[in-house]
This record gives structure tokens, C-alpha cells and sequence, in this order.
């Protein structure tokens, strides 16, 4: 093999990738872009008055007895410190044995047990991003009485929005189905009881 016909097979290599990355593949990125508009800007959430209130990918803390709570969150969903800050998440990083871990854990167990919830790893545990937007189906199910007394709703009514709100596996095959807790209590918010 000679040089020149090493250098021509070089060029056309590079030439094949670049015409590749740096012009088919964008126009498929912006095709997905167009095909799927929602899920491209973010997957927003809106209010009636069209203002966003967040998105459907990003979970959000709730407390109180009207709405159904979400997962603990080792990074508070960007509020407190991190207000106003994007792209904050992860994990707490400590260890089984960190006394810190073991004090958060305990106190969502004694929040739980207050209100006379039973005990699911969802609502005591974070999730590695700390944002997961999701409850399981039992979760939700276990928050179901509680939701509708503070609202004064019938429990069918509320388990009604429960069902609407299941996001089923992706693909049909990966992960669990979930309940989105946001789109969930946008749901009762809109309702009028």
C-alpha cells in the first residue's frame, strides 16, 4: 500500500463521518424535533392561566395532605439554596452506614407513620437523580384516602385520576409502570370539588 492511496482512504473516512455527524444526524435530531414538539421543549406543564409550572420529567415537592407526596429528594427538586438553579440532581452519596442517611430515612418513616401510611421504599428512599417524577401504583394507592378527606372528594373520583396519571413501561418491556405524582396533582388541582 502506498501512501497516497492510505491518505485518500483517510480523507474519504473523514469526509463519510462528517457528512454523517454533521449533517444527517442533526437533521434527524430536528425531525424528532418537529415530530414530537412536547417532549422537544422540555416536556412543560402549564396552568389555566398558561403560565409553566414545571415539567413532567422533574418531580416536585409536595407536603401538603391535599395533594399526593412525592418521593424524598437528596437534592430538594432545586428549591432552598438551589432555587432558580437548572440541572441539579444526584444522589446524596451516603453510605449505608453515614448516621446522616439513617436520620433522613427515619424521619420520612415517622412522617409516614403519622399520618397512618404504610411504609413503601418510594416514599422513604430518593432516587439516584434525586428528580424522579414517579410513585408506584401502591404508593399512590396508599395515598388515596388521605388525599380525598383533605379535599372532600369522593375516593372513586381520586382513583380515577390515579389510573389517568400511569405512565406504563417504556416500550412495553422496560422499567415499572408509575404514577406521575405532578401530573397527578395538576389533575385534583384542576378539578372542582
Amino acid at each position: 500500500m502506498s501512501v497516497v492511496s492510505e491518505v485518500s482512504k483517510a480523507v474519504r473516512f473523514t469526509l463519510v463521518f462528517w457528512v454523517i455527524t454533521a449533517i444527517i444526524y442533526p437533521l434527524i435530531v430536528l425531525g424528532f424535533g418537529i415530530l414530537f414538539p412536547f417532549q422537544a421543549q422540555g416536556s412543560l406543564l402549564k396552568n389555566d392561566q398558561g403560565i409553566v409550572i414545571g415539567s413532567a420529567l422533574i418531580g416536585q415537592n409536595f407536603q401538603d395532605d391535599k395533594y399526593f407526596w412525592s418521593r424524598p429528594s437528596a437534592v430538594n427538586y432545586s428549591t432552598g439554596e438551589n432555587a432558580g438553579k437548572t440541572g441539579i440532581s444526584g444522589a446524596s452519596n451516603l453510605a449505608p452506614s453515614n448516621p446522616e442517611l439513617l436520620k433522613r430515612i427515619t424521619s420520612q418513616i415517622d412522617i409516614l407513620k403519622a399520618k397512618n401510611l404504610p411504609i413503601t421504599a418510594d416514599l422513604v428512599y430518593s432516587s439516584g437523580s434525586g428528580l424522579d417524577p414517579h410513585i408506584t401504583l401502591e404508593s399512590a394507592k396508599n395515598q388515596l384516602k388521605r388525599v380525598a378527606q383533605a379535599r372532600n372528594l369522593d375516593t372513586n373520583l381520586v382513583e380515577i385520576l390515579i389510573t389517568k396519571n400511569i405512565d406504563e413501561r417504556f416500550l412495553g418491556i422496560f422499567g415499572e409502570p408509575g404514577v406521575n405524582v405532578f401530573k397527578l396533582n395538576l389533575a385534583l388541582d384542576q378539578l372542582k370539588s
